[in-house]
């Protein structure tokens, strides 16, 4: 099947009967002419059900806590889809009417203890959010991650002298996972013979929806529970023994005058490291297909390396767009659009969608890496949850293109990319890519 997206308007959608609880339509090949009948006459649309929700697969002990808590049943919720990109950046940027810590930020509601160990500040409004945030916030910072670019080009170099005389490679693992988990690794202080576990958890925790990846329910916990132990132990070190990195920060860091809980610890942990190398691993991915797909693009970037790779990192965040939503959920009575929604709605808003607004974007079909402007909300589309690691993905995204275009230019992908089956992150299993083999430096 060919997955670039501008082979994949031809569909015939009826936005009416469209549902987008439903998996099947998150598995179709014109599944971005699906949201664009969506943009075009229905941007604020109702839906129900949670795409990929197996019920005969379901944990029932939780399933019945749910039910005994009030919340829906996870093939039963109602919830609206909001499509168009000047939608999605109000409810993104107006956090008093649209709530990340009422029920969290999936689709599907989830317990608050629940989605704080899984999610930590990501499932919290302010005050809260803001105070935590802050404590990290300056570890992510432009002029932070531009002191570590020397590490991080020293990471990507060793990446690809691992493979250049090979002529060919998997290169979602051995390449787009490398780079990103290496690095938060190590600004987490994360030892490199734990590099394996920590992406076999995060990988996990982030697969849900796809039974190879995840299989239960119970397999889901024991990944976040293993993952938000690890960061409990790795902590305690960092209490006996601090260091330069970002748990030491977290560990003797303070808000109102009170130290960070074990359980607040720990779950910020899940949330750093996992954000910190699924995201981008998915980015570049998506940018050696699409580089692939379009071989006029290539030559442009080829040309002019460093010139050229500002816009182009921008244009295959855009094009990827790695997390495909966020949710939100309604505060009080207010409107989208022409759309009233009532107090306690959930609200979905599909990135994958806004970028590619044809209101937005020129031709966004098109994938050009010298495309300006690009308002893209690949990062979140503003507001108390932009991206934190927005700086950070970007320099990994360029530093590991510019090494891999300077030094195997001809590196492209040669077989079907194996898709993660999921609505959430627009992920890549597997991506088999072949190159000409070159020398590995000496010495």
């Amino acid at each position: 099947m060919n997955r670039d997206p501008a082979s994949a308007m031809t569909g015939v959608v009826d936005v009416e009967e469209l549902n987008l609880g439903d998996g099947a339509v998150w598995e179709r090949p014109d599944r971005d002419a699906v949201f664009a009948a969506l943009r075009a006459h229905r941007p604020v649309s109702r839906h129900r059900g949670l795409p990929f929700f197996d019920p005969d697969a379901a944990d029932p002990v939780l399933l019945q806590q749910q039910l005994e808590r009030g919340l829906a049943h996870p093939g039963e919720l109602e919830w609206w889809a909001v499509t168009r990109h000047a939608d999605v950046r109000h409810v993104s940027r107006h956090p008093e009417l649209f709530a990340s810590g009422r029920g969290g930020t999936n689709i599907g509601d989830i317990p608050q203890e629940m989605a704080e160990f899984l999610g930590s500040m990501i499932n919290m409004d302010a005050p809260r959010h803001t105070k935590l945030r802050g404590l990290v916030n300056r570890g992510f910072t432009p002029r932070q991650v531009a002191r570590i670019e020397d590490a991080v080009r020293a990471r990507a170099r060793a990446i690809v002298d691992g493979i250049c005389e090979r002529g060919e490679v998997e290169f979602v693992e051995e390449v787009a996972a490398a780079l990103p988990l290496q690095v938060i690794c190590d600004m987490m202080g994360i030892p490199a013979a734990d590099e394996r576990q920590i992406y076999d958890w995060t990988n996990t925790i982030l697969g849900v929806g796809d039974p190879e990846v995840v299989s239960s329910f119970d397999e889901l916990m024991a990944a976040g529970f293993g993952l938000f132990q690890y960061g409990l132990a790795l902590a305690e070190e960092r209490l006996a023994d601090p260091r330069d990195d970002i748990t030491t920060t977290l560990m003797h860091a303070e808000i109102d005058g009170e130290r960070l809980s074990p359980a607040e610890l720990g779950s910020f942990f899940v949330l750093l490291v996992a954000a910190g190398n699924e995201t981008t691993r998915n980015a570049i991915s998506h940018g050696l297909l699409a580089l692939s797909h379009h071989p006029e693009q290539r030559a442009i970037w080829l040309a002019d390396l460093e010139g050229v790779a500002p816009t182009a990192v921008e244009e295959i965040v855009r094009w990827a767009t790695p997390v495909i939503h966020f949710r939100r959920t309604a505060t009080e009575d207010c409107r989208i659009g022409d759309v009233e929604i009532a107090a306690g709605d959930r609200v979905v808003m599909f990135y994958n969608s806004a970028n590619r607004d044809e209101r937005v974007f020129d031709d966004p079909f098109r994938f050009d890496v010298r495309r300006h402007p690009n308002d893209h909300v690949g990062f979140g589309a503003g507001g108390p949850h932009f991206c934190l690691g927005a700086n950070l993905a970007r320099r990994e995204i360029r530093v590991m293109f510019t090494e891999l275009l300077g030094r195997l230019p001809d590196i492209e992908v040669c077989g079907e990319p194996d898709m993660l089956r999921s609505a959430f992150i627009h992920g890549i299993k597997r991506l088999p890519a072949r190159f000409t083999p070159v020398a590995a430096p000496q010495g």
